[in-house]
């Protein structure tokens, strides 16, 4: 099987190392000289099989992943695939399938977890799409997904869109958990009484019903940094939170805790916070996400 990916970034240029080690061949296009493998996204299609080729779209979302996905349906042939495997909205999920199908190219919107961790442990992946298009393209999901059961790493989550919504409410959860640690963080770190505010952290990796990927990203960051002092509070958001709270309120679900974590990481941009500090680091730990350093 030989596939192509457009964007090498951070989570892009990794993917690309994982897939190659399972025995699948990648040709790989970034506009970054020193890491492309091809000079340009027309050179791209060309070194695949027409009719066969799978095309893994790893850009921003918004414009350049539409103004991607556009180029593509003009050079790729009836059979082939696209897969978005960028943090797209959903509802923008639609208007790219039926701009592909209507030169008979199928599609596929996968959510990609993992962050810069994802080559060693893999990632995890839920997609939408039509079934007989997900099946064609399972080798390459297989290739990603972490060891084990792929029931545990992988989802056929629904139709186009099922992905992109799945990878969203994900997403929304990773906020309130992380703000509920970086909130116990501040809470140890502001009593006298707890001298050992890493340790006491530390203690609750195994055995405790706290334990989790996080947490123990959170006590790493606290052996590096121990009073996280080299970074600022200030904490960004992706965009997927606030489409999470806003689904939550069209649909009128009750979703207090996510969304009082994308307000607590407004909060972080108006003053100093130990909390938001804790949530910088896990972002920068998980995902490398760049932070602000202390007093920027």
């Amino acid at each position: 099987m030989h596939i192509g990916l457009v964007g090498l970034g951070k989570m892009g240029a990794n993917m690309r190392q994982r897939i190659r080690a399972a025995g699948i061949e990648v040709t790989g296009y970034d506009r970054n000289p020193d890491v492309t493998d091809v000079p340009s996204l027309d050179a791209l299609v060309a070194a695949l099989p027409e009719g066969e080729r799978v095309v893994w779209v790893m850009v921003p979302s918004g414009e350049i992943t539409d103004s991607v996905i556009t180029a593509l349906s003009q050079q790729m042939s009836p059979g082939d695939v696209v897969i978005d495997g960028g943090n797209s909205y959903y509802q923008d999920d639609i208007p790219h399938a039926t701009l592909l199908a209507s030169h008979g190219i199928g599609f596929i919107d996968a959510g990609v977890s993992g962050g810069i961790w994802g080559l060693t442990n893999g990632y995890g992946l839920m997609v939408g799409g039509d079934d007989d298009v997900v099946s064609k393209v399972m080798p390459v999901f297989d290739a990603l997904r972490p060891e084990g059961p792929r029931e545990e790493g992988f989802v056929h989550a629904g139709t186009v869109g099922a992905g992109h919504f799945s990878k969203m409410v994900h997403n929304g959860i990773e906020y309130g958990l992380m703000q509920a640690y970086a909130e116990g963080y501040e809470l140890l770190a502001a009593k006298d009484l707890v001298t050992d505010v890493h340790g006491t952290m530390k203690a609750w990796k195994r055995g405790t019903v706290v334990r989790s990927w996080l947490l123990d990203l959170l006590v790493q960051a606290l052996e590096q940094d121990p009073d996280l002092a080299a970074i600022d509070d200030w904490v960004e958001d992706s965009g997927e939170g606030r489409w999470t709270v806003d689904e939550a309120i069209d649909l009128a679900v009750p979703a207090p805790v996510i969304s009082a974590a994308l307000f607590a990481r407004f909060a972080s941009r108006q003053g100093e916070s130990p909390a938001m500090k804790a949530v910088a680091a896990l972002r920068q730990q998980f995902g490398g996400h760049a932070v602000k350093p202390a007093g920027s």
